[in-house]
């Protein structure tokens, strides 16, 4: 599993032409899903998501994390993370999880957000989205389960 995280001051995704999620303060999240992800490894990813201290604290320091400030999600699947680009220029997407499995798990850690963080907006599976954001810093976290999880 991959997660690119975004610290934002706001963020929205549309589906033709319509926002169908958008929050204020928290983080936009790209998420990627392959085959070999679990519940148990959604988790974990959560777990390292909703605990990152990436918020400022009265000092300045990076201390806070996403319940310290009432932020909110915004996640959006994104199988592309998976591309592989080794060979030419076309990415292959076969290490990309399987829409349907991808659809579940996605679908997963957007419910286990939802169990710790007020607002967790999201978008449209397998449609095509248009995402905009203000990035705060900027400040992006790449997570991949791969790294994080050994």
């Amino acid at each position: 599993m991959k997660m690119v995280i975004q610290r934002v001051k706001k963020a929205a995704v549309s589906v033709e032409n319509s926002i169908i999620g958008q929050i204020e303060q928290g983080y936009m999240i790209l998420l990627g899903v392959s085959n070999n992800d679990t519940k148990e490894i959604a988790d974990k990813m959560v777990r390292k998501l909703l605990n990152l201290r990436i918020f400022e604290d009265e000092n300045g320091k990076t201390n806070l994390d996403i319940k310290n400030v009432d932020g909110e999600l915004l996640i959006i699947s994104q199988f592309t993370l998976y591309a592989d680009c080794h060979k030419g220029n076309r990415p292959s997407f076969t290490n990309a999880g399987n829409p349907e499995y991808a659809k579940q798990l996605y679908e997963y850690v957007i419910q286990k957000c939802r169990e710790e963080i007020k607002k967790v907006a999201h978008g449209e599976f397998g449609a095509h989205m248009e995402v905009s954001l203000v990035n705060n810093g900027p400040f992006t976290i790449v997570l991949d389960s791969d790294e994080i999880l050994k």
